[in-house]
C-alpha cells in the first residue's frame, strides 16, 4: 500500500510570503487603521451617554455617572468586559437618541469574583427603558443564567420610555421578562444584587425588590406610582420622600436592606457584601485569615446581667466574637428586636441572627407612629426581617450563628393584627429548610415559640 506523503510535521512552523512594503498591504492598513479611529470615536461618543450637560445634571444631584460607578465597583486594576455597546446605535434620533440603549452592562471582577454588572445611565433619558434597553438587560441576564454568573444592579432609571411604552411590554424579550429572569435567578441559586441609586419607577420597581440584596441611597425614590400620579389618582399629596425615599422603606416598609448616605458608601457597602458571599462548588464556604476581636472576650462575662429582666446590648456580645469587631448589620433600621449582619469568625464568614436585648424605639409600619418595643421579644417585622436574612445566607452559601435570648413571640390584638403568626412560621420555615451549616448559642433564655425559630 502506497504511503500518502506528508507535507507537514507537527512541528512545522508557518511560513508567510506577505509583503508589508506591498501597495496592496499598505491601503488594507490606511484602511483598517481609519476604521480602528473611527470606532474609537464613535464608542468614545456612547460612553458620553447623554452628553456633558446631563453629566453636570447628574453630578449637582450629588450623584455619580453609570461609568463612574462601574469605576468604583469592579476591583482596582481590572476593567469591564463590556457588552452591547452598540445596542441602539443610530436609533431613536427623533427623540435625541439613546446612546449604549442607556445602559452599561458588562462582565467584571468584584472582589475577585466574577459578576455580570448591569447599571442604568441616568444621563440617557433619565435611564429611561427604551425597547432595545430592555433587550440589552434581558441579553445580559441570560448570559449570566446560561452561565451562573451572580449580578449586580444598579438602578437610577425613570422607568418605562413613554412614546414608546407599546413596544416596550408586549413579547417574550421585552420589559417583563427581566423580571421573569430575575425570579428565574433567584431559583437557580445565581446571587443577585441591586442598589437603588437614583429614581426607581413603576413597573422598573420590581427589579431590585426581586433581587437578594437592595441597597438604597439618600435622595433616591422608589415608588410603584410617583407623587403625580397618586394625586391625579386617589387625589393624595405626599413627598417623594414621604411616599417612597430611602429613610420610608428602610425603617417602615422594610424593602430595603442597607440605606446609605451616597453613592460612594453604597458602593463600597456592595464590595464588602460580596467579600462575605460563599463560593461554588470546591470551596463552598467563604474563609480568610482571622483577625481577634477588637474588644477583650473576657468582658464577655460581664455583658449579660443575672437578673434575666435587665435589659443588654446584644451588639457588645457580637463584638466581643467577631472577627475585627466588624459586623455589617442588615436591615437595622427595622425589626429592631432582631439583629441580623453578615460577619466573619475564625475567618469564616457567617450570618449572625441575634435577640436584642435592649429595649428599642420602632416605627410601626401601619400607622408610621413611634412605639417601644421590649428587648428579647420577636415582633412580626423581626420576624420577616429574619426570615429573608436567613434565605439569603442559604442563597449565598453563609453559615448562620444564632446568639439566643429569647421571651417568645409579641401576643395582644395588634400583635394578632399585624400577622405574628403568619411572620413566625415564615421564620422557622426557613430556618428548618435551611441547607448552611447553622450553631446556636443560648446566652440568656429560650422562652416561648421564640425557639423554635432560632
Amino acid at each position: 500500500m502506497a504511503q500518502i506523503p506528508t507535507t507537514s510535521t507537527p512541528d512545522s512552523v508557518i511560513t508567510s510570503a506577505l509583503d508589508p512594503n506591498s501597495p496592496r498591504y499598505q491601503k488594507n492598513a490606511r484602511a483598517m487603521a481609519d476604521l480602528v479611529t473611527t470606532i474609537a470615536r464613535e464608542q468614545e461618543k456612547i460612553r458620553e451617554g447623554g452628553g456633558m450637560k446631563a453629566i453636570e445634571s447628574q453630578h449637582a444631584k450629588g450623584r455619580l455617572t453609570a461609568r463612574e460607578r462601574v469605576a468604583l465597583l469592579i476591583d482596582p486594576g481590572t476593567e469591564l468586559l463590556e457588552l452591547g455597546i452598540y445596542a441602539a446605535h443610530g436609533m431613536y434620533e427623533e427623540w435625541g437618541g439613546a446612546p449604549g440603549a442607556g445602559v452599561v452592562a458588562g462582565l467584571a471582577r468584584v472582589q475577585g469574583r466574577l459578576f455580570m454588572v448591569i447599571v442604568n445611565d441616568a444621563t440617557v433619558k433619565a435611564g429611561a427603558f427604551f425597547p432595545m434597553t430592555a433587550k440589552k438587560v434581558i441579553r445580559a441576564q441570560n448570559i449570566a443564567i446560561e452561565n451562573r454568573i451572580p449580578t449586580i444592579y444598579l438602578v437610577d432609571s425613570a422607568g418605562v420610555f413613554l412614546p414608546l411604552q407599546e413596544d416596550v411590554f408586549p413579547d417574550t424579550d421585552d420589559f417583563g421578562r427581566v423580571f421573569r429572569n430575575n425570579a428565574v435567578m433567584s431559583a437557580m441559586g445565581i446571587p443577585q444584587i441591586t442598589a437603588i441609586m437614583g429614581m426607581c419607577v413603576a413597573g422598573g420597581a420590581y427589579l431590585p425588590v426581586m433581587c437578594d440584596h437592595i441597597l438604597m441611597t439618600e435622595g433616591s425614590g422608589l415608588f410603584l406610582a410617583g407623587p403625580a400620579l397618586v394625586q391625579a389618582a386617589i387625589g393624595m399629596k405626599y413627598t417623594p420622600e414621604e411616599l417612597g425615599g430611602a429613610k420610608m422603606h428602610a425603617q417602615i416598609s422594610g424593602t430595603v436592606d442597607y440605606r446609605e448616605p451616597n453613592d460612594e458608601s453604597c458602593i463600597s457597602r456592595i464590595r464588602t457584601l460580596v467579600e462575605k458571599m460563599g463560593k461554588r462548588p470546591s470551596a463552598p464556604f467563604n474563609r480568610i485569615e482571622s483577625h481577634a476581636p477588637r474588644h477583650p472576650k473576657e468582658q464577655l462575662l460581664g455583658i449579660v446581667d443575672a437578673d434575666p429582666a435587665r435589659p443588654y446590648d446584644m451588639k457588645e456580645i457580637i463584638g466581643r466574637l467577631v472577627d475585627g469587631s466588624r459586623f455589617d448589620e442588615y436591615k437595622a433600621e427595622y425589626g429592631k428586636t432582631l439583629l441580623c449582619g453578615y460577619a466573619r469568625i475564625g475567618g469564616f464568614a457567617v450570618g449572625i441572627v441575634a435577640n436584642q436585648k435592649t429595649h428599642v424605639q420602632d416605627l410601626d409600619k401601619h400607622s408610621g407612629d413611634k412605639r417601644v418595643e421590649f428587648g428579647g421579644v420577636i415582633y412580626t417585622e423581626s420576624a420577616e426581617k429574619a426570615a429573608r436574612f436567613i434565605m439569603d445566607c442559604n442563597q449565598n452559601l453563609v453559615p448562620l450563628v444564632f446568639l439566643h435570648d429569647v421571651n417568645g413571640f409579641m401576643v395582644g390584638r395588634d400583635a394578632e393584627w399585624s400577622g405574628i403568626i403568619r411572620a413566625g412560621a415564615k421564620m422557622v420555615n426557613a430556618v428548618s429548610n435551611s441547607v448552611v451549616p447553622k450553631i446556636t448559642v443560648i446566652i440568656g433564655g429560650s422562652f416561648g415559640a421564640g425557639h423554635y425559630a432560632m
